[in-house]
């Protein structure tokens, strides 16, 4: 099967405007995104969906494959869908451009999940919680999951809930890492389907997926992401580059 990936580059973030060209130690962080994304071995291509021409100009002039998206899209997922569609791929994949420290081994397993199992219609990872105060964040995105690795349920709220206290050790709880494949037909299915009750009240977009009855297998990785979301996120990620010259 064929997969390309596209990373939704959106220039009017609402908590850190113009994030995608923020200096993240010397590089625009959609750079960094897209240096990662192309050392996928399952990728055809990677293609950077923006939505301004400035930033079109940029990203190829850091040598990307960069075209330029509708301003209105309502979610990164539509955008996605908008640059997919120009291609003949199988399986989609979408990486956030907020992600700089995204593994490209990570991007391979999920095409793999899609590959290996014709069932799930969507793959996204996951990781094992590390803490309570991760666990209690509503901006952590927990999952729970089957014995299959389909998800169950994503929610902001602490689950599962854990009736008789808290647990000895946190590595049966995981969290969402916001990286989806998507196959190619569900994708512009997807975008059609009205937001449900679910997704509404969490505003978590993969709830549509869930409420709609379809599959999202999960993979679990132990790689950490810095996603970068707010000034302060932004020297989080300079440290976390810093500490980590090798990654």
């Amino acid at each position: 099967m064929k997969a390309v990936g596209v990373i939704p580059a959106r220039w009017a973030s609402t908590r850190l405007p113009g994030k995608v060209l923020v200096d993240i130690g010397g590089k625009p962080m959609l750079q960094h995104v897209w240096e990662r994304v192309k050392k996928s071995g399952r990728l055809a291509d990677v293609i950077v969906a923006c939505d301004e021409l400035h930033v079109v100009e940029r990203a190829r002039g850091f040598g990307a494959n960069a075209i330029l998206t509708a301003k209105n899209h309502p979610s990164g997922s539509d955008r996605v869908a908008e640059a997919a569609a120009g291609t003949d791929a199988d399986i989609i994949v979408n990486i956030q451009s907020d992600e700089p420290f995204v593994r490209p081994q990570l991007i391979d397993k999920l095409v793999e999940a899609l590959t290996q199992d014709l069932v799930p219609v969507v793959a996204t990872p996951v990781k094992r919680v590390v803490s309570e105060v991760e666990f209690r964040n509503p901006n952590v995105v927990k999952v729970v999951l089957d014995n299959s690795w389909n998800a169950l349920y994503f929610s902001r709220a602490a689950i599962p809930f854990r009736r008789d206290g808290r647990p000895e050790t946190w590595s049966s709880y995981f969290k969402h890492i916001g990286i989806y494949a998507y196959r190619r037909k569900f994708l512009f299915d997807f975008c059609k389907l009205p937001k449900a009750f679910l997704e509404q009240e969490e505003c978590l977009e993969q709830l549509r997926v869930l409420e709609a009855g379809y599959r999202i297998r999960c993979v679990e990785t132990d790689a950490e992401t810095v996603g970068v979301d707010t000034p302060e996120d932004v020297v989080r990620a300079v440290n976390f580059m810093k500490e980590n010259p090798g990654l």
